[in-house]
C-alpha cells in the first residue's frame, strides 16, 4: 500500500484531560486544513468519589487514576511532547493531597500536567465550543463535571464572562442520593441546591444576556441520546428533564436505573446531573439546549494547532468531506449559484431570512453527492450515513439533522418525517428550503454552467412559476420531464410547480 506524504508529514496532536468523573484521552492529526480524530480513549475512574470530607483524595481513587494513566503513556510515548497537553480539573484543585496524585502522575506520563483553574477550564470548554459550532448568536455554554459545573457567555471566540460553580455530577450524587436512594425528595434537595449556588452569580450572567444555549458535558449527552432512541430531535427542554426524572423516580436505587436508550456507563451519575441541569434551566429560564460537538478537550487541541481562529469553521470541514469523498466541486459550486439566484428571487414571497438555515441549505449542495463514491443506486442514503456519523465540526447537532434531511431529500420522493424530526428550524421553512434545492438540483443536471439559461421563479403561496425559454426547455427534453416530474411530488406535500414558457 502507498502511503502518502501527506499521511507520514502529518504530525499527531494529544490532549489528555484528568476529569472528575472520567479520565479522556484525545488523539487527532490534522490534514487539510481539518482535524482527524485518530484515538480516544476513556476511562470512568470517577476520582471526585474518592474525596473525603476533609478533600484528601483516597489512596484507592489515587491507584485507580494512576493505573488508568498507565494505559494512557503507552500511546502517548510516539507522539511529539510539544504536541501534547494534560490538564487536571476541579477534583485535583480541590483534593489537598493533590501534589502526591500529580507527581506520581507525571511520573507514569513523562510529562507535565497542568492544573486548570475553574475559570482556566471554563474558558478552554468555550473555546472547544467555539471550534466545533459555527453560530452568530451571542451563546451561553453550560459543562456539568463531575465536581464543578462551568457557565461561560461568549460570541464567537470572545468570552463575555466564565465561572466555575463548586458542584458536579459526582459530588452532589454522594451528598444528595446516598446509597444511590432516588426519590422525589432526595431529587428536590438537590435541585434546591443546585439554585441556591446558581443564583450567587445568575444576574452577572442575566445581564450580559445570550440568545443560544449548548451543552457538551455527559449529562446532556446521556440525555440526548434518550431523545435519539426515541427518534426525535436532540433538543433538551425543562419539560423533557421533568420526564426523565418522573421516570428515575420510578426506580428505588440508582444500580436497577434501565431507561431505554442509557446506557449502564451513565446511569450512576444521571439523577445528579439532571438535577443540576433542571436546577440551570429553572434559574435562566432556558426554553431549549444543543448539544455541542465541542467542550474542554477540543478547546485545548484547537489552540495547539497553528492558524485554528483564521478558518471558518463549516467550512474546513465541508472542504475536507469534499476531498476524502471526491466530491465533482464544479457541479457543487453550480447548484449553490442555483440556490441564491432562485432563494432571492422567492425571498420577500416566502419571507425567508438569509440565516443559519440557509447556510446548511448552502453545506448541502456542497455534500450531497458525498455518497457517489461508495454508488450510485443508493448514494443518498450513503450520503446521509456519512453525514449522520461523521466529525462535523462547526454544525450542532439539530444542524446536522436538517443537512442529513437535505441530503437525504434532494430528489426522488419526499419523506415528509426527515423534515419534521429534525428540530433546526420549522418544518414549512424547511420545506421550502428544500424544494430550493431540488429545483436547483434538476436545472443543473446537465452540469454545465454555460448551458443555463436566466429565468424567473415567483410564489404565490403554495403555488410555484417557473418561467423558462421554451427554445431552451425543447432542448433540454429531460429537465423539462424532470420539472414535470417535481410536481407530482411538491403536489402531495401541498405544493404546486408551474412551468411557464417566457417568450
Amino acid at each position: 500500500m502507498t502511503i502518502t506524504s501527506m499521511e507520514t508529514s502529518s504530525a499527531l496532536y494529544a490532549v489528555v484531560d484528568l476529569g472528575s468523573n472520567s479520565f479522556h484521552m484525545l488523539i487527532t492529526r490534522q490534514l487539510a486544513d481539518s482535524v482527524q480524530v485518530v484515538d480516544r480513549v476513556k476511562r470512568k475512574v470517577r476520582l471526585a468519589a474518592g474525596l473525603d470530607s476533609d478533600n484528601i483524595l483516597s489512596e484507592q481513587a489515587m491507584a485507580k487514576g494512576l493505573e488508568c494513566l498507565s494505559f494512557f503513556a503507552e500511546r502517548l510515548q510516539d507522539i511529539p511532547k510539544s504536541n501534547i497537553r494534560i490538564v487536571a480539573t476541579a477534583t485535583l484543585r480541590l483534593a489537598e493531597n493533590r501534589a502526591d496524585f500529580i507527581a506520581q502522575a507525571e511520573l507514569i506520563l513523562g510529562h507535565r500536567i497542568s492544573l486548570l483553574s475553574g475559570i482556566a477550564e471554563a474558558e478552554y470548554i468555550y473555546l472547544g465550543v467555539a471550534h466545533t459550532n459555527c453560530s452568530a448568536d451571542k451563546r451561553l455554554v453550560l459543562d456539568i463535571g463531575g465536581a464543578s459545573t462551568e457557565l461561560i457567555v461568549g460570541h464567537g471566540f470572545t468570552i463575555k464572562k466564565a465561572h466555575s460553580l463548586n458542584m458536579g455530577c459526582v459530588t452532589f450524587n454522594q451528598q444528595y442520593f446516598p446509597k444511590g436512594t432516588l426519590t422525589a425528595d432526595n431529587f428536590s434537595r438537590a435541585i434546591a441546591a443546585a439554585e441556591q449556588i446558581i443564583k450567587t452569580v445568575k444576574a452577572e450572567f442575566c445581564d450580559i444576556g445570550w440568545q443560544c444555549v449548548l451543552g457538551g458535558s455527559g449529562t446532556m449527552q446521556a440525555l440526548a441520546e434518550i431523545l435519539i432512541y426515541q427518534h426525535k430531535p436532540t433538543v433538551i427542554s425543562l419539560n423533557f428533564l421533568y420526564q426523565v426524572q418522573a421516570e428515575l423516580q420510578t426506580f428505588d436505587n440508582i444500580s436497577c436505573i434501565s431507561l431505554a436508550g442509557l446506557s449502564s456507563e451513565r446511569s450512576p451519575v444521571i439523577a445528579s446531573g439532571l438535577a443540576i441541569l433542571i436546577a440551570l434551566f429553572k434559574q435562566f429560564a432556558i426554553e431549549k439546549l444543543t448539544l455541542s460537538s465541542g467542550a474542554l478537550r477540543e478547546g485545548l487541541l484547537y489552540e495547539m494547532l497553528p492558524d485554528s481562529h483564521t478558518i471558518n469553521i463549516r467550512q474546513r470541514t465541508i472542504s475536507a468531506l469534499s476531498q476524502r469523498f471526491h466530491v465533482d466541486q464544479q457541479h457543487a459550486q453550480s447548484i449553490k449559484q442555483q440556490v441564491s439566484i432562485i432563494f432571492t428571487q422567492l425571498k420577500n414571497t416566502w419571507d425567508l431570512p438569509n440565516d443559519n438555515a440557509f447556510e446548511i441549505l448552502q453545506a448541502s449542495c456542497d455534500l450531497h453527492e458525498i455518497g457517489l463514491l461508495l454508488e450510485y443506486k443508493y448514494h443518498q442514503r450513503h450520503s446521509a450515513y456519512i453525514l449522520k456519523h461523521a466529525d462535523l465540526a462547526g454544525f450542532s447537532q439539530s444542524d446536522r439533522q436538517l443537512l442529513v434531511a437535505f441530503v437525504s431529500l434532494y430528489k426522488g420522493d419526499i419523506n415528509q418525517a426527515l423534515i419534521k424530526q429534525q428540530a433546526s428550524i420549522g418544518a414549512d421553512y424547511a420545506m421550502k428550503l428544500l424544494i430550493i434545492l431540488r429545483l436547483a438540483v434538476i436545472l443543473c443536471r446537465r452540469r454545465k454552467d454555460d448551458k443555463l439559461p436566466s429565468y424567473q421563479i415567483t410564489a404565490n403561496d403554495k403555488s410555484l412559476n417557473l418561467c423558462l425559454p421554451p427554445t431552451w426547455l425543447k432542448q433540454h427534453a429531460l429537465i423539462s420531464d424532470e420539472l414535470k416530474q417535481e410536481n407530482v411530488h411538491l403536489v402531495r406535500l401541498g405544493y404546486a410547480l408551474n412551468i411557464k414558457c417566457q417568450s
